[in-house]
């Protein structure tokens, strides 16, 4: 789905309340999941060993790191908006609330639906949260739901 183009960082308030858009697919790699393993220093089993997940795992395959999911908010919502014009620069202020209904298991594609929960101005900024279902194929469950604030500067 081709991403809301703004011309402005201040969304407009029919926005508030409703869904952004929905994301194309990304597939989470057993190779990225090893990548963000190393970054993290979190080598546990379940992510990195094929041989024993396939055995010992509840999900019969390895499975992706939680942080690896809630790490890709800033890619699925920059994939749902693009705010353009006097945007000068984009900060991450944190997420809220986050949650991790279901497992990625290796290899399978994820997308993401973003509403806008609120927005407002601050004296040099604007704030924005977002809430961000990451679903999860083949799954009726979400793999993330978050709020995520971002404040953007002009």
């Amino acid at each position: 789905m081709p991403p809301v183009d703004l011309d402005d960082v201040k969304l407009p308030k029919e926005y508030v309340g409703r869904e952004i858009g929905i994301t194309d697919g990304l597939i989470l790699t057993h190779e990225r999941i090893k990548q963000f393993a190393e970054a993290r220093e979190d080598r546990q089993w379940m992510h990195l060993d094929r041989e024993r997940a396939s055995k010992d795992s509840l999900y019969g395959t390895t499975v992706a790191h939680g942080f690896l999911t809630l790490s890709l908010l800033s890619y699925f919502v920059r994939e749902a908006i693009q705010a353009r014009g006097r945007v000068r620069m984009a900060v991450n202020y944190g997420p809220n609330r986050v949650r991790f209904p279901s497992p990625v298991r290796s290899n399978t594609k994820i997308r993401a639906r973003v509403a806008l929960m609120t927005s407002k101005e601050l004296s040099d900024a604007i704030e924005v949260i977002f809430f961000v279902m990451i679903e999860n194929e083949g799954s009726d469950k979400p793999c993330c739901a978050a709020e995520w604030i971002v404040h953007y500067y002009q």
